[in-house]
């Protein structure tokens, strides 16, 4: 296998990357950081977006995996082509709710345990809300008075809406302004356009699983920045195609040979 010739203990950028292995030497990481420890602290309505395949999940997952238990109660949905009441009743569950039939009732019921957590057991939760692009209309316009408690004195939890850029567009809309004008950090990740920072964070991605040295030639490395356009995700599935087809070559070194030749094969997929 292509691992035991480059002498890797695992495939390079892998999707479950967290702490050490997670590339977050960045200012876009950098800046989210900071966002996500405000809303930790003072509990608020954060929005972050990004293309396709730049990282804005494995980026969210790293920081709620490093959240204190059991301080913080961390609730992830990415369901979020449903209607209204079904997220709502989700969220119930996962706060150990037997959620309500009635919309009111279930704001209600909602609203009273999330108190408790705060209040009472000193617990406080952090709803993230992943393909938010993919929220209905009703429920974006609903999920400002569902935020309003106690007459809008106090927020009692926190909230990431991450998704596409056109969630960004929609939240713009008249329709949304009730919801923008909640927004409290409001961040846009953006693929790797500086060659430093994609070389940086190649060379972490395969130091990460044990690459001794450079196993790339530079011009291999300027290839694959230039076909990914500094997409992680698409630079990641180039690079382990790369590796194998070096493998089958009996080759140890990536050349420009074999970095054109995975650039072919991924294009294609």
């Amino acid at each position: 296998m292509y691992r035991q010739r480059f002498g890797l203990t695992g495939h390079p950028f892998p999707k479950n990357a967290q702490g050490k292995t997670l590339f977050t030497e960045y200012e876009g990481y950098r800046k989210l950081e900071r966002g996500f420890q405000m809303l930790c602290e003072e509990p608020g309505l954060g929005l972050l977006t990004a293309e396709p395949g730049v990282g804005k999940t494995a980026a969210m997952r790293n920081l709620v995996l490093a959240l204190p238990r059991p301080q913080y109660h961390a609730i992830y949905l990415c369901d979020t082509a449903v209607g209204p009441l079904d997220l709502y009743r989700t969220i119930a569950s996962e706060v150990g709710l037997r959620p309500a039939h009635r919309r009111a009732a279930l704001w209600r019921d909602l609203k009273t345990r999330l108190l408790q957590m705060v209040d009472e057991r000193s617990e406080h939760p952090v709803v993230i809300l992943d393909e938010a692009q993919h929220l209905s209309d009703d429920f974006l316009a609903d999920f400002s008075g569902f935020l309003n408690f106690a007459f809008d004195s106090r927020d009692l939890f926190t909230t990431w809406l991450v998704g596409l850029p056109r969630l960004r567009t929609r939240l713009k809309l008249q329709v949304h302004s009730a919801l923008q004008t909640r927004i409290v950090v409001n961040l846009h990740l953006e693929a790797f356009s500086s060659r430093e920072v994609f070389q940086a964070f190649l060379t972490h991605g395969l130091h990460g699983v044990g690459a001794k040295g450079n196993v790339m030639a530079d011009s291999a490395r300027e290839l694959l920045f230039r076909a990914s356009r500094g997409l992680p995700r698409v630079a990641a599935k180039i690079v382990r195609r790369a590796l194998r087809i070096a493998h089958e070559r009996e080759q140890g070194f990536v050349d420009d040979s074999v970095m054109e030749a995975a650039i072919g094969e991924v294009a294609e997929l």
